[in-house]
């Protein structure tokens, strides 16, 4: 007999009662996803990472207002955005300079590293570049699987709306990070 696996619903009922097992299951299957959402709209990850440890408070702050006759996954994206917005408004208001790493993370060999920084960089910069709402429907799109309705309803436009996003902030990815695919020929 095969045991079905706990719901998003019902972990949001129990954590909504109290239970920081339930809510702690929910962070788990949501972190990546809002980790990059919020590095979507935030430029640094530090700052990301912030927003998207704020998100989490904010939804265990604000459980009791989730409505589960709705997907949760969706409900937690929106909060993720929104906390991802207000850290960028708060550094506006108050800029702050960047800590050096003192300490390098081992990687496996040098070309290797070299080769996936500079396309990780080239991929942030591309992502950096795009208008926010162009980022924010391509990695919900490609990253997260959203579907074009599901963003539409996120972000409060029109459908149409978030597959024109999707489709030029694909042609500009594509076009920022062409001298790569030139490289690996």
């Amino acid at each position: 007999m095969r045991i079905a696996p706990v719901t998003d619903t019902e972990l949001a009922a129990r954590a909504s009662a109290g239970d920081a097992e339930a809510f702690g299951q929910l962070v788990d299957r949501y972190a990546p996803q809002v980790r990059r959402v919020t590095r979507a709209v935030l430029a640094e990850p530090a700052d990301a990472d912030d927003a998207a440890q704020e998100a989490f408070l904010a939804c265990w702050r604000y459980l009791g207002r989730y409505d589960p006759s709705r997907p949760f996954g969706p409900w937690l994206i929106r909060i993720a955005v929104n906390a991802a917005r207000d850290v960028r408004r708060r550094q506006r208001a108050r800029p702050t300079e960047a800590l050096t790493p003192d300490v390098a993370l081992p990687q496996p060999g040098p070309d290797a590293a070299a080769t996936r920084s500079e396309l990780r960089d080239s991929l942030n910069r591309a992502l950096a570049d795009l208008p926010e709402r162009q980022r924010l429907a391509v990695v919900m799109f490609d990253a997260e699987g959203y579907s074009h309705r599901e963003i539409a309803g996120l972000l409060g436009v029109a459908e149409g709306t978030v597959r024109s996003d999707v489709f030029h902030a694909r042609r500009a990815l594509r076009a920022a990070l062409a001298p790569h695919d030139r490289e690996a020929l």
